[in-house]
């Protein structure tokens, strides 16, 4: 008779079969787990440059509460909408595969969350590690609603660089004295351009170079021979900004959420809705002085910009005091020196360096065929003055943006459930133009007409599109860099130029190996940007100008990515609790 093995023992077989599994082969078995956050979006009273205000916040913090979660976990985020405004909150970067109901931007992907109702923001992290952030989409609320997205690699995966000894956020933002939704209904009342903001902030502190503002300015304390990861994040609503520490250098080693070759650099461009995360490698002795970090704009239009610059403070431990945590005041004070604020060919030079890590583990999955071919114009235009009202706009006219000429006009119900319930009838058309419809010389002398039209137009591709999309900015108003972001997808950055993009010739220069995968581009001032990605996930994903002002006059346009063949490629249907129009 054989001998038969007790339950216990098959037990003991199975768990320890399985602990080896999971130590030899973490991301095979490891699941993620789900993580829950809840965000009462309330107003709070902050005061800031002497004058206090109230904004909206969420949970009354300001920047609001970080997300953290690792790759491959699940997110659910509770937004509840305690304020007198509709609201939406993006999750800025996520992929959002199949999840397009949680992407946020008002009547694209859902209709807002009026006050006193709530909403869960249900998604899963897939394929992405680094720094994302979350905002508010809708109006100018995101000028003091956002906050940092912290993506930790699966467990037992290590960072493709040096461990940090500390991880720490720092937030670009902007600040205005007065009401921002004010500022925003007013200029587009009047057709003119929005008030500048009176400060940038880091962490929500505009630092000791504006008045009164010595006692709120974001310290980074640090010790020598430490390696600090910074997660920068450009929250500022108008504003592409140079950032330096004096007296050091960065290392580059992820941006927007994926990692890329590192590089040492001295002075960063971060673009709104751009993240970048940085080593900084603390000096080995203490070196009896503190350093300004400081950032500033990058501005290549004509239009007036808030040119103030916003500083923090790096500041040393003295290891030879007997307290471990002893900084020591009254120091020398170093200054670094930023570029030019129209420094295009420093903003030109940084972009050009950046490349995927492009390895077996961390690939660079560029598409290297292309079914459809775009060519986009963004720049700026003008939109006649009502009757009987008189305009601030370029010559009386009112201010208009737009995507081949055409400003987003933005619809009442919202684009995706138009979609999914087959009623898009009277609320978008499936025909926006593949290519100029009345080509000209995009950085030569603008044409005399720069009048716009104005719609709700999508361009429809069939699911795993490859596409190749060209951005081509132009003079109409004077030549100025847009920083153009696309929910739901990475791209790869696979050409930029300056002039007039040359389909004969520029392509042969494309980069197709190693290219920087991002979710946000700035379109050179005057120049081109060319970008590849595969449409790989059904749903109506914006893209815009992340410049607000700019996405506020119409600088705008959505894809709509159909279902594929299989269950796996198919948008689910809504949550119970999407907010109604």
């Amino acid at each position: 008779m054989g001998s038969s093995s007790s339950p216990s023992c098959l037990l003991t077989g199975v768990f320890l079969f399985l602990s080896v599994l999971v130590s030899a082969f973490p991301s095979v078995v490891q699941s993620g787990i789900t993580r829950h956050y809840k965000f009462d979006v309330q107003m709070a009273n902050v005061t800031r440059l002497c004058s206090t205000k109230s904004i909206v916040t969420v949970n009354g913090q300001f920047p609001g509460p970080r997300i953290v979660a690792r790759e491959g976990d699940r997110v659910a985020v509770k937004v509840i909408n305690h304020v007198p405004y509709n609201v939406t909150i993006h999750w800025h970067g996520v992929r959002q595969l199949r999840s397009g109901w949680a992407d946020g931007p008002a009547y694209v992907t859902q209709c807002p969350i009026p006050t006193g109702r709530s909403y869960v923001y249900n998604f899963t992290i897939v394929g992405q590690r680094g720094t994302l952030f979350w905002h508010a989409h809708i109006s100018w609320l995101r000028a003091t609603l956002y906050g940092p997205i912290i993506i930790l690699p699966e467990l037992g995966v290590p960072y493709p660089f040096t461990k940090p000894y500390r991880e720490v956020p720092v937030i670009f933002g902007e600040w205005w004295k007065a009401d921002t939704e004010a500022i925003i209904h007013q200029a587009l009342q009047t057709g003119g351009g929005p008030n500048v903001s009176d400060a940038y902030t880091i962490n929500g502190l505009p630092g000791p170079l504006y008045n009164c503002s010595a006692k709120d300015t974001f310290k980074l304390k640090v010790k020598p021979g430490k390696t600090y990861l910074l997660r920068l994040i450009n929250a500022a609503l108008n504003n592409e900004l140079f950032f330096s520490i004096a007296n050091h250098t960065v290392t580059v080693v992820d941006v927007d959420g994926v990692y890329v070759k590192p590089f040492d650099a001295e002075t960063l461009l971060i673009s709104p809705g751009q993240t970048t995360d940085v080593l900084l490698h603390a000096k080995p002795y203490y070196p009896d002085a503190m350093f300004f970090m400081t950032a500033r704009s990058y501005a290549t239009g004509s239009g007036t910009f808030d040119n103030s610059t916003v500083a923090a403070v790096l500041e040393y431990q003295n290891p030879s005091r007997s307290s471990p945590a002893v900084f020591t005041k009254n120091l020398p004070l170093h200054k670094p020196t930023l570029p030019a604020f129209n420094d295009t060919s420093f903003a030109a030079n940084f972009t050009g360096r950046l490349r995927s890590l492009a390895t077996t583990r961390f690939p660079a999955n560029v598409p290297q065929t292309v079914d459809r071919r775009f060519l986009f114009t963004v720049g700026l235009g003008t939109s006649p003055c009502p009757k009987n009202q008189t305009c601030q706009g370029p010559n009386g006219t009112k201010f208009s943006a737009t995507v081949n000429n055409i400003s987003f006009a933005s619809p009442t119900t919202a684009l995706l459930q138009a979609h999914f319930f087959g009623q898009s009838r009277n609320v978008y058309s499936p025909d926006f133009p593949v290519v100029p419809l009345m080509p000209f010389n995009y950085t030569g002398t603008p044409p005399n007409n720069t009048m716009v039209s104005n719609g709700t137009k999508l361009v429809v591709l069939p699911f795993n599109t490859s596409v190749e999309l060209v951005m081509q900015d132009t003079s109409i108003l004077g030549t100025e860099s847009h920083p153009l972001h696309l929910h739901g997808y990475n791209f790869f950055v696979v050409g930029q130029g300056f002039g007039n993009y040359d389909p004969a010739n520029d392509p042969a220069k494309f980069n197709l190996v190693d290219p920087a995968e991002r979710n946000t581009v700035g379109v050179p001032a005057g120049g081109w940007v060319a970008i590849r990605f595969l449409a790989d996930n059904p749903g109506v994903w914006f893209m815009h100008c992340h410049i607000e002002a700019h996405m506020s006059w119409g600088l705008k346009m959505a894809w709509l990515v159909l279902d594929g063949e299989l269950p796996n490629q198919k948008l689910p249907p809504p949550p119970s609790d999407l907010p109604k129009c």
